[in-house]
């Protein structure tokens, strides 16, 4: 029963790969719209959102930005009376980007340094899911170089590669006791490498509507050597040796998009965005231990994501020369499947609101705002590999500010 016990334990997700944990938190312009904005030739963010509108951006720029990030997640067991929250920690997803080109304005070359997969949660030690999780901290920073051309006076096309470098750091209780009652523990920790690419087509008709088809591929990132630190009471050593580390296939999934930018008026645009994430891929997550014993079996932990996608609708209104005004609505369905929500990303159906700013105090300088929030609706779940059983509610904040020069 040992072995069956920490083996189904063991085999519980190392990497987040939820919605909970896709961070939609890109540029700033974008964000204040919700995340809307493929279909705009708004900023050097577009090297992300849609390559093929990077070409149309009349200066060239730096641009550098942060979003703290807030995860606001409760869990009530089934059966009881008592909430357990996450710890108040701050994740800090970043994008950086740049943006050159001649003033023929044919082509313009970009770069892009940007977080779309990550999060920082901690549940304590002592909760009644410690023995799944008992804190996560993830980053995956992406890295993009990219060209962008335009094709003629109204359609552009761009790709970038992309390299992924990924952080991970997973602690959870193990079911062994101390003499004093103290629970055993193991935490994983390690890096991985992984590469894709990013392409988009960008088409403005004479009507000045704009329309973006954009595809960023999967990123297989492979996590080589990474420690698996078990602390265990001294008679276990034999089954939880020390020095064992692991090596683990983590897929980020594809994303195709479709974006619309309708011009209310010379100073008002709308935004529509609507994306399908390819999670199909994410089907089972292995770990294949350097050290095997009785106890400490290579396991295969099955995920069966489906697809999940979101719709996002937002407005950019310059209010005057210098000051411009945003908000933005959405909504993102799940790709967790029943009886496969987890703690590291609790994750559920959500709905999305922000606003943001811009304010342009020189024609060299410009500084962008957001807020960006996320109501993520309540989920009972018993997870079929943990028993772990109960509901889970989840908010998310992210306010955020980027500094840009343009020349």
């Amino acid at each position: 029963m040992k072995k069956i016990l920490l083996s189904v334990l063991l085999s519980a997700p190392l990497w987040v790969l939820g919605q909970g944990f896709q961070v939609n938190l890109q540029g700033q312009k974008q964000i204040g719209m919700a995340g809307a904005g493929s279909a705009l030739a708004l900023d050097e963010a577009s090297v992300f959102y849609n390559p093929g509108a990077v070409t149309f951006l009349e200066k060239n720029s730096v641009s550098a930005g942060v979003n703290p990030l807030l995860f606001k997640s409760a869990f009530k067991q089934s059966g009881s009376n008592i909430t357990e929250n996450v710890k108040n920690k701050i994740a800090p997803p970043f994008e950086f980007y740049a943006v050159w080109g001649p003033k023929s304005n044919k082509w313009k070359l970009g770069l892009g340094v940007y977080t779309p997969f990550g999060g920082l949660v901690d549940w304590g030690d002592n909760w009644s899911g410690k023995y799944t999780l008992t804190s996560l901290n993830l980053k995956a920073i992406y890295f993009q170089p990219t060209l962008s051309i335009k094709i003629t006076d109204r359609i552009g096309i761009g790709a970038g590669f992309v390299y992924n470098h990924g952080d991970v750091n997973l602690q959870r209780a193990l079911p062994v006791n101390y003499p004093d009652g103290r629970s055993g523990h193991v935490t994983l920790d390690g890096t991985g490498k992984g590469y894709g690419w990013n392409a988009g087509l960008y088409i403005k008709t004479l009507s000045n509507s704009s329309f973006a088809l954009v595809h960023k591929s999967k990123v297989i990132t492979k996590l080589d050597g990474g420690t698996a630190d078990f602390t265990v009471p001294q008679s276990l050593t034999g089954s939880f040796p020390p020095g064992n580390t692991f090596n683990a296939e983590l897929p980020l999934p594809a994303t195709t998009s479709l974006g619309v930018g309708i011009p209310l008026s010379k100073s008002t645009v709308l935004a529509f965005d609507a994306s399908w994430v390819q999670w199909h891929i994410y089907q089972d997550l292995s770990f294949d231990y350097a050290t095997n014993t009785p106890a400490l079996a290579d396991t295969k932990s099955a995920r069966n994501y489906r697809d999940g996608s979101s719709f996002k609708l937002g407005i950019n209104h310059q209010a005057s020369e210098k000051l411009a005004l945003r908000a933005g609505v959405g909504y993102a369905f799940s790709p967790v499947q029943d009886g496969y929500v987890t703690p590291e990303a609790p994750d559920a159906d959500r709905y999305i609101l922000s606003a943001g700013l811009g304010y342009t105090p020189t024609r060299h300088f410009e500084v962008n705002a957001s807020f960006f929030f996320e109501d993520v609706k309540s989920r009972k779940q018993k997870n079929i590999e943990t028993g772990l059983d109960g509901t889970f509610k989840t908010l998310v904040y992210a306010p955020g500010i980027s500094l840009t020069y343009k020349w």
